[in-house]
């Protein structure tokens, strides 16, 4: 006989989503056993149980680890429980990674799930097993917060999803209205190990509120007005096509005696700002603080109570053009020669093999820019099979990455850095701080010199991302 695939499980829902009615069925087999919201903060299991498998409240609170050692030893039986968002975000990674933990996963239309727990709200009933007993109420739809509800559901959702993924894992699916399926419920059953077929579903569990859901609501006219407002097939979300990034912490820098953090964000004003740091500390820029790691950097913070931490934002215009002229254009120290060299086979680049010289012109240029930006849209997009570099990927992006070790408490950009550097400094105690260095023009043509309408519209549609995310209106040259 083969080992069991599972020693315990987990149904994630959420409340008025079926999980009762989901939880009275996998109890009918007798080779489950499920213990009802084991991890709501507010009580175990349910609202007048004292314990489960002899771990009180307390006792959970103490060593949450204990209430699944003790559900994944119970003999002869599959133990589990219910999980909603809210409960106890200590035994979520422990779940998550353990591949001996089924993950069954309960969905339901938001809109119904909202109109129920108002209506639950005003009746107090929260499960009806008499239908004479019903009582009856009309949910008032709240805009604003029925937003905030789907919102936490689906970030939820998304976060499953995303763990399981990395994981290498998959959850057993189920939605509100499979819960009416036998069929479904045996073939659960089957996918935890468990070989008994029920013959029907139990009926001591009734649906509370069967009619349609205009009709469970005091305003059904404002709750179609507001849906209506709803984008509901994401028609105005930006496409993201860009890995996930890493926070990136040893490209951090940090301040040798003040004690400030520098998230670069590549393709920015990163050698400005350097030295502008080593300036304030009266140090060479390598005498700044690099290359830490994820422990590293934890200790270092330790070590200075009261630090900030921040990044400079540049307008994505004057950041792809940088990045255009210092590793693309020059064939030079510093340049992505290999890219460089497959731009200009694959992509058409019409830059000189030596680097620009005494010939190359402005229309030159604009086009060669123009190219680029092509290039990093189809890059952007997945499209190409030449990496997707930092210098650049979506600012966005890389400030999502930097969630992971701790987003930076200021964003300064770069035309207001020259006032926003030394005011921060100022807060530090370095009442004199030096100026920020000017930024060299590229060369051989600035970016004032190449820009119009046409590009403008080009680096907005690239990185529509960047523009919607920060509000960035045109680029205007000084």
């Amino acid at each position: 006989m083969s080992e069991p695939a599972f020693d315990y499980f987990v149904v994630f829902a959420e409340m008025r989503t079926g999980s009762n009615f989901l939880e009275t069925n996998l109890n009918a087999f007798d080779g489950l056993a499920c213990h009802g919201e084991a991890f709501n903060p507010h009580f175990i299991g349910y609202p007048d149980s004292a314990d489960i498998l002899g771990v009180t409240q307390s006792l959970r609170e103490a060593d949450p680890a204990r209430l699944i050692q003790e559900i994944r030893a119970q003999p002869g039986v599959l133990g589990g429980f219910r999980y909603f968002h809210d409960h106890d975000p200590r035994v979520l990674d422990q779940m998550l990674e353990d591949p001996r933990c089924a993950k069954i996963v309960l969905t339901r239309n938001p809109l119904d799930s909202y109109v129920s727990w108002k209506i639950a709200q005003e009746t107090g009933q929260w499960k009806l097993t008499n239908v004479k007993r019903r009582k009856e109420a009309k949910a008032q739809f709240d805009a604003a917060q029925f937003a905030a509800h789907v919102e936490t559901l689906q970030a939820f959702q998304m976060t499953l999803l995303n763990r399981l993924q990395a994981l290498g894992q998959t959850a057993f699916y189920v939605a509100y209205e499979d819960l009416q399926s036998v069929v479904v419920m045996n073939g659960l059953a089957r996918w935890l190990g468990v070989p008994q077929q029920l013959e029907a579903l139990d009926e001591s569990l009734k649906r509370q509120n069967p009619a349609p859901v205009l009709d469970k609501v005091a305003n059904p006219e404002e709750m179609q007005a507001a849906l209506a407002g709803l984008d509901r097939f994401n028609l105005t979300r930006t496409p993201n096509f860009e890995p996930r990034r890493g926070p990136a912490v040893p490209g951090y820098v940090a301040g040798a005696v003040t004690p400030l953090l520098y998230l670069p964000l590549k393709g920015g004003p990163e050698a400005e700002v350097e030295q502008w740091m080593a300036g304030l500390d009266r140090v060479a820029p390598d005498g700044l603080i690099r290359g830490l790691n994820q422990k590293q950097l934890r200790q270092w913070k330790r070590g200075n109570k009261g630090f900030r931490s921040f990044t400079v934002l540049r307008h994505p215009a004057a950041r792809a053009h940088a990045v255009f002229c210092r590793r693309i254009l020059n064939a030079g120290e510093g340049s992505y020669r290999q890219i460089r060299n497959t731009l200009r086979r694959q992509f058409g680049l019409a830059v000189p093999e030596a680097g620009p010289g005494e010939g190359y012109t402005r229309a030159q240029h604009r086009e060669a820019f123009a190219t680029f930006l092509e290039f990093v849209r189809a890059s952007l997009a997945g499209q190409t099979s030449v990496r997707l570099d930092a210098e650049w990927a979506s600012q966005s992006q890389a400030l999502e990455g930097f969630a992971g070790a701790g987003v930076p408490d200021l964003l300064i950009r770069e035309t207001e850095m020259a006032d926003d550097l030394p005011a921060l400094a100022r807060k530090l105690g370095r009442m004199e701080p030096g100026p920020v260095p000017a930024a060299l023009p590229e060369q051989p043509f600035a970016l004032d010199e190449i820009y119009d309408a046409g590009l403008e519209a080009l680096i907005a549609s690239v990185y529509q991302r960047d523009y919607l995310a920060f509000g960035f209106g045109p680029w205007r040259a000084d």
